[in-house]
């Protein structure tokens, strides 16, 4: 048994999807169901017992005590997290409250269970907390990508929280003992993505017949890493890394935000041709740039290779034709996502659950 918090997310969801493809171990699916939590995501697992949906947050500390000694997990895997940086912008509470208290209500329930446990137990326990690369700040054009010991230097309202959670657990670890994993990971993308990021809102904003929003100039240089690639390092580091240490898992796929796009559009312009002929990419707009805009990240994944033999699958070539062929083949998916249908959904398959588990 496994505990998983914010796996009703983008990535979380994913990892979950890949958990149940690759090993029959149960799952406890914590998910405070935000904007972005989206449970029709795991619709594929209704009926499957050994998937447990719990509907709470990281920040109740009754609840995770009542989980963690229920369940007796061997590992908790943190997606838990407000992630999105103009968000944070705009209204950075929610970040500090989730990504910094959250994480550190989540750590005090887990250091309580782990010193409950038998000692070969408390031996193989694991915590895995999952962060990002936005945490090292930015890169100029030709500095060396990121690796593990770079500085932390955040920039945005989200990535301080997120480098404030990486320290707490650096702490749990070095104070207290607790076997602690931290991964950074780069851009990821892929299916069930909420379409505020980049790559969903393109895709939803061309077929949608609207205009594609490119900060400032478009230069922004990121490192793309598909989804399951991401869900198959976490896995990876979690039964073979280190206690204590901390992985950078990337793509090795550096793109500029306008390059992606145009790659978008010609995909596009191949599967779902608009109906005037025309490139979506005539749908390109420039708008201005977001305050502190980071201009590159880059993120240097020698460590888990040579380590733990893992490297990424997909190239950006292969990963982002699947995600635009994904997205074409899940309109039903977008259409409730973006008008909110999927919440009415989730009241009506999980409504039962959630009462239960609130007692």
């Amino acid at each position: 048994m496994i505990l998983v918090t914010g796996a009703a997310g983008f990535i979380g969801s994913n990892f979950v999807l890949d958990w149940f493809e690759t090993n029959n171990e149960a799952v406890v699916n914590l998910d405070k169901l935000t904007y972005a939590g989206n449970l029709q995501n795991l619709a594929g697992l209704q009926g499957n017992d050994k998937h447990i949906f719990v509907h709470g947050d990281i920040g109740d500390s009754a609840l995770l005590t009542k989980l963690l000694s229920e369940h007796k997990p061997r590992a908790v895997v943190n997606f838990a997290a407000e992630s999105h940086v103009d968000r944070s912008i705009h209204g950075p509470e929610d970040f500090i409250q989730t990504n910094i208290v959250g994480t550190f209500h989540l750590l005090e329930a887990v250091r309580t269970y782990w010193n409950s446990l038998p000692e070969k137990e408390k031996q193989d326990f694991r915590f895995l907390h999952v962060s990002t690369d936005e945490v090292y700040g930015s890169l100029g054009a030709d500095e060396p990508a990121f690796t593990e010991k770079h500085q932390y230097e955040p920039n945005s309202p989200y990535s301080a929280s997120k480098a404030a959670s990486d320290h707490l657990v650096r702490a749990y670890h070095h104070t207290y003992g607790l076997p602690v994993l931290t991964t950074n990971c780069s851009n990821n993308y892929g299916p069930y993505h909420f379409p505020e990021k980049l790559i969903p809102l393109v895709i939803h904003n061309a077929l949608a017949g609207k205009s594609l929003p490119i900060y400032g100039d478009g230069q922004q240089i990121r490192d793309w890493l598909y989804v399951k690639d991401h869900c198959s390092a976490i896995r990876r580091v979690l039964e073979a890394g280190a206690v204590g240490e901390v992985y950078n898992v990337g793509g090795w796929n550096e793109n500029p935000n306008l390059e992606v796009v145009n790659t978008l559009c010609a995909i596009l312009d191949e599967l779902q041709p608009r109906t005037d002929g025309e490139s979506y990419a005539k749908q390109i707009t420039y708008v201005k740039d977001r305050p502190g805009h980071d201009k590159r990240y880059a993120i240097d994944a020698s460590k888990i290779e040579r380590e733990l033999g893992w490297k990424p699958v997909e190239t950006f070539e292969t990963g982002i034709k699947k995600t635009v062929q994904w997205y074409l083949d899940n309109q039903d998916w977008v259409t409730n996502i973006t008008t909110g249908v999927y919440r009415d959904w989730v009241q009506t398959q999980y409504s039962a659950v959630d009462k239960s588990n609130a007692k």
